[in-house]
């Protein structure tokens, strides 16, 4: 059974669009990203799967369960939003308890070793907090209940580079704990430096899932290189080209498919540099976003 299930779950909005029929799975332990730019849907699919606001149509479970009729399966759940409110006179450490208190289970220690992590001053109040230090709290609040799903949305804003090494390490050990994490963020560095799975998400619309290995690795080459002579962009014009960039006697592009093709066409020209190699997924992510489909 997927820990994650959701089929073609739709959210309509009166005014502005919403989600459509978004269907993917999360396999139990694996790290699951879910990537798209402001306003794709991102946060709304993650809402609707939590049961806080309601869809127009389909169905999203959590461990076999709707969180509408079985709110009870949200104890086993982790959620980080993507900005956090709280109430400022409340100091962090009474801020976490509270939380804690919602679990039938100690979390003190839990929460000093997080704190000490995350490097959070507990004694603070909420109102002294600066906003990265308010995601601190976000994060200890959402992981203090050791839950066996994490649900992270664009979870590193706010957070400085040490910050966001620190967090990394913490989303990992808590993986090889065991627990399954779906992880939503329009920074395709994160993705690609966590995830085993990647869902893109395009206008509320799910265009593409994919092993991150795949797409590294398996469909995609870059391709950059230098002529002998100038060549115009009919030459490069053969299936599974695409992002053809020309400047001089270079040229760069994208490529999918058998490498074995490119290589026959490109011995037909005099080459003086030539380079080959797995693209970054900012690469493979524009072109999903920029072509149409």
């Amino acid at each position: 059974m997927s820990v994650i299930a959701i089929k073609n779950l739709t959210k309509n909005y009166d005014k502005s669009r919403g989600i459509v029929d978004v269907s993917l799975e999360v396999e139990a332990g694996e790290i699951f990203g879910f990537i798209g730019p402001n306003g794709a849907g991102k946060s709304t699919t993650i809402r609707t799967l939590l049961g806080l606001i309601y869809p127009t149509s389909g169905r999203a479970t959590i461990f076999g369960k709707n969180c509408v009729e079985h709110p009870e399966v949200k104890k086993e759940v982790g959620y980080l939003p993507s900005e956090v409110f709280y109430y400022d006179n409340m100091r962090v450490i009474d801020l976490l308890k509270y939380s804690a208190s919602f679990y039938a289970k100690d979390c003190s220690e839990r929460i000093k070793e997080l704190a000490g992590v995350m490097d959070l001053d507990l004694k603070k109040k909420i109102d002294d907090l600066s906003f990265g230090n308010k995601k601190k709290v976000g994060i200890v609040q959402g992981l203090l209940h050791e839950p066996k799903l994490i649900i992270l949305d664009e979870p590193t804003s706010g957070l400085d580079p040490l910050m966001q090494h620190k967090f990394f390490e913490l989303i990992k050990a808590e993986n090889e704990k065991g627990a399954t994490v779906f992880f939503s963020s329009h920074i395709l560095s994160e993705v690609q430096r966590m995830c085993s799975r990647v869902a893109f998400i395009k206008e509320g619309q799910v265009i593409k899932l994919e092993k991150m290995s795949d797409l590294r690795e398996k469909n995609y080459k870059l391709i950059k290189l230098e002529t002998e002579r100038q060549l115009d962009g009919a030459f490069f014009a053969m299936p599974g080209v695409s992002k053809l960039e020309l400047s001089g006697l270079a040229a760069s592009f994208l490529f999918k498919g058998d490498i074995n093709r490119v290589l026959k066409k490109l011995a037909e020209i005099s080459i003086s540099n030539l380079l080959i190699i797995e693209p970054e997924l900012e690469e493979i992510f524009m072109h999903y976003y920029t072509k149409e489909d």
